[in-house]
């Protein structure tokens, strides 16, 4: 009896450690695929321009952090080490699950268009924290001798990106957080939409947000369109920005593929702003914007501020 009860257990047992198993295999499985630059379709120049690697080969490098960010990675042009130019930054907050691990693909396209890209493990971006503490880290690494990033960060051109808590995140930190005013411009992939983020203490408030923004959801699947950003929030939330805004939606791209589907047009927007691309900039402004013309996007709309 008591050998039966054993194998009763193995076989109990098997199952369960193939559960974990597989779900330890996606925890390293990557959100972005290596070569998704090559693999997403674009439907404009512009867009199909900014999607590729840029100009810059890129290194990277990884330090400890504090307890909630635990390390900080960084990306950027090599050429930075050896370089007198100050390069602007991007700050990268996480999605719910997705650690800077399961999308370096992503950094590396980002820093190979001449931006220095930081990330962290941090899993609650959307408290907004974790976007201080790297700001933090950035005015401190750019005053540090020994530091890499020595001298080298554009401290008046620092921008801010994220998906899904990672995209409340970024109305988190440009809007109530303490260094709200450090930031330029703003990108937002299928943001948490404000009643579920208040819901789960992510306390943004649209109406204090002073800063160009982007904001682009996806268009397929339940998940996306009826929880996260269904396209009435979306426009609520919109319309709540005073500062100079863009919105649209990538037709048939599911929550998750919003974290790269639309990045020749994140890319573009974070040249033009962070940059001063006046190419970059005709996907979005001139007498005819190439998002208005371009099939793979639905539901535009532009508004710009004079400064």
């Amino acid at each position: 009896m008591i050998k039966v009860f054993k194998i009763f257990g193995v076989i109990l047992a098997i199952p369960i450690l193939l559960l974990i198993g597989f779900l330890c295999l996606l925890s390293f499985l990557p959100a972005v695929p290596k070569n998704y630059t090559k693999e997403v379709k674009t439907g404009g120049d512009i867009e199909a321009n900014y999607l590729r690697m840029g100009k810059y080969k890129v290194k990277s490098t990884k330090s400890k952090a504090t307890e909630l960010t635990k390390y900080n990675y960084v990306y950027y042009p090599e050429e930075l080490k050896s370089s007198n130019k100050k390069y602007p930054v991007v700050i990268v907050l996480n999605g719910t699950g997705i650690l800077p691990k399961k999308y370096q693909a992503l950094f590396k396209h980002l820093a190979s268009w001449g931006f220095v890209v930081v990330g962290n493990d941090d899993g609650s971006t959307g408290f907004g924290k974790s976007a201080d503490e790297t700001i933090d880290y950035i005015k401190k690494a750019n005053e540090d001798k020994d530091s890499i990033l020595y001298g080298k960060i554009d401290i008046d051109n620092i921008g801010i990106t994220g998906h899904s808590q990672g995209g409340a995140g970024v109305f988190t930190s440009i809007s109530i957080m303490e260094h709200k005013e450090d930031y330029k411009t703003a990108v937002a992939l299928s943001p948490t939409h404000e009643e579920t983020a208040l819901a789960f203490g992510w306390n943004y408030d649209l109406t204090k947000v002073n800063i160009a923004t982007l904001m682009i959801a996806g268009t397929k699947g339940d998940f996306e369109t009826q929880m996260v950003i269904p396209i009435e929030k979306m426009i609520d939330m919109y319309e709540k920005i005073s500062s100079s805004k863009v919105m649209m939606r990538r037709i048939g791209a599911e929550h998750g593929q919003m974290l790269y589907q639309a990045d020749g047009y994140v890319t573009a927007w974070l040249m033009w702003q962070l940059q001063g691309d006046e190419e970059a900039s005709k996907a979005f402004t001139s007498d005819n914007p190439e998002i208005l013309k371009n099939e793979l996007y639905q539901d535009q709309k532009i508004s710009f501020k004079e400064n």
